[in-house]
């Protein structure tokens, strides 16, 4: 590839950076997406997570020997170095599919360990950048953690899918009343997912912020599907549902496809919602449609736009609705 299309490259890093990193400064976010296929001949998905970026390359037909994709790579990760001011050791690259498929987020690529600390909004989390498909931190969601947040003291909260667990902190978290005061959160969390190796990282990210009373915070490893057929009726004040588009996996019972069962899930945790009671749903399917007409809600509201960060805005692809019961 010629100097050119990397002088392209480095001049849109560059813009972007300057332009999101104001942003990301004004509103106290360490981490954050910078950059999403914005160029073709540069597939990447680049995110900030402090001083350490990680770099997604999306497979495709390069064209390219293994030698000249070498040659490409390096010389990608330089400009992305050099143009963020952070030593390439710090730089974390994967290879990832445009669609995972139907192992989604839980395709483990390795065995080794690389975790450290970020924060948001005053709590701390677990990412990892080099093991994993996804990093630990869904950044889309940024906002919608916040809502939970503000919505959840005093309340019963149920998290499915609930992957690491980042819903679940910021509804223990709560707000605090004052500058002084102790935040209070939700009376009781509860944190579902079918992943073992997901539930555990989330009670780890729990208690690294001081939430650790087992008579409130609960773990549930389940199929969430077989699991919301057992809530109990009227329970809970708020239920967040951010399913996988499809899953397969042979510990669930059945086969999730989310544009075929979305209204089945959705009415099951209705039932389980107190009267006036919020379910957060949301979805990356691209082509998804909300079934308004068979859900059984009081109120929908499609809250994307209200929802989408700063450094998504033109380049989110997830939809995502609070339904009142």
């Amino acid at each position: 590839m010629n100097e050119e299309k990397f002088l392209m490259f480095r001049n849109r890093l560059t813009k972007v950076f300057r332009h999101l990193s104001k942003q990301a400064k004004r509103q106290a976010v360490s981490c954050y997406r910078l950059y999403d296929h914005d160029l073709p001949e540069f597939p990447f998905c680049i995110e900030l997570y402090g001083d350490k970026i990680y770099v997604a390359e999306y497979k495709r037909q390069h064209g390219m020997t293994e030698h000249e994709h070498n040659v490409w790579m390096e010389e990608s990760l330089r400009v992305i170095s050099e143009v963020l001011s952070i030593n390439k050791k710090n730089i974390f690259l994967k290879l990832r599919q445009r669609k995972p498929g139907r192992l989604g987020q839980y395709q483990k690529l390795n065995k080794s360990e690389n975790e450290f600390q970020v924060e948001e909004a005053g709590l701390n989390f677990i990412v990892n950048l080099s093991d994993y498909l996804d990093t630990g931190l869904f950044l889309d969601h940024r906002i919608t953690r916040q809502m939970v947040r503000e919505q959840s003291a005093g309340k019963k909260v149920l998290n499915l899918f609930a992957y690491t667990g980042s819903f679940s902190v910021y509804a223990a978290a709560g707000l605090s009343a004052g500058a002084t005061a102790r935040a209070e959160g939700a009376d009781e969390v509860i944190t579902v997912d079918l992943s073992k190796t997901y539930l555990n990282w989330a009670q780890r990210n729990m208690q690294l912020n001081g939430f650790t009373d087992d008579s409130k915070y609960r773990f549930v490893q389940a199929d969430v599907l077989q699991y919301i057929k057992t809530l109990p009726v009227e329970y809970f004040d708020i239920i967040v549902l951010d399913p996988p588009t499809f899953s397969n996996s042979q510990r669930m019972k059945d086969f999730l496809d989310i544009q075929q069962d979305h209204v089945a899930l959705i009415n099951d945790c209705l039932a389980g919602l107190k009267k006036g009671g919020t379910l957060y749903f949301s979805t990356n399917y691209r082509k998804f449609i909300l079934d308004n007409d068979k859900i059984k809600a009081a109120r929908i509201k499609d809250i994307t736009k209200a929802t989408t960060p700063f450094d998504f805005e033109g380049r989110l692809s997830r939809v995502c609705f609070v339904i009142k019961k």
